[in-house]
């Protein structure tokens, strides 16, 4: 008979997993179905267990870590914002900016001229995962 305790800890481990193909996968598509996959279990149990261990939806850790990393390579003096965008996987100038103004509180372009220190410290704000 499986214990509570034991079944956390399997779900921890397989949130771990999820987490780690994520950020080897992060250039590719991913979506709920394929992220449940991989963790083998049907997609609102994926949700679940993922939200209840994360304390974000996978679609939202997703969408997060490819703004924080947007956010890193205008930090380090990206030009073109439109293929920062690209690389975050929106389509639309537009849509990545909403976006990240919805995360960071400011255009990429007002995040691109802040000092190397002030962009640091709104990226480790918002990393509390």
């Amino acid at each position: 008979m499986v214990t509570d305790m034991q079944l956390v800890e399997e779900y921890s481990e397989t949130v771990e997993d999820v987490i780690s193909y994520i950020r080897k996968h992060i250039h590719e598509p991913l979506d709920r179905e394929a992220l449940a996959e991989v963790a083998g279990f049907s997609v609102p149990h994926f949700h679940r267990v993922f939200t209840a261990q994360v304390g974000e939806s996978a679609v939202s850790y997703v969408r997060r870590l490819r703004l924080e990393r947007a956010a890193r390579k205008l930090r380090m003096g990206a030009v073109d914002i439109t293929e920062v965008a690209r690389a975050a996987g929106y389509e639309t100038h537009a849509a990545f900016s909403k976006a990240f103004k919805q995360q960071f509180g400011l255009a990429p372009s007002e995040f691109r001229q802040l000092g190397c220190r002030v962009a640091t410290q709104f990226l480790r704000k918002g990393d509390t995962k």
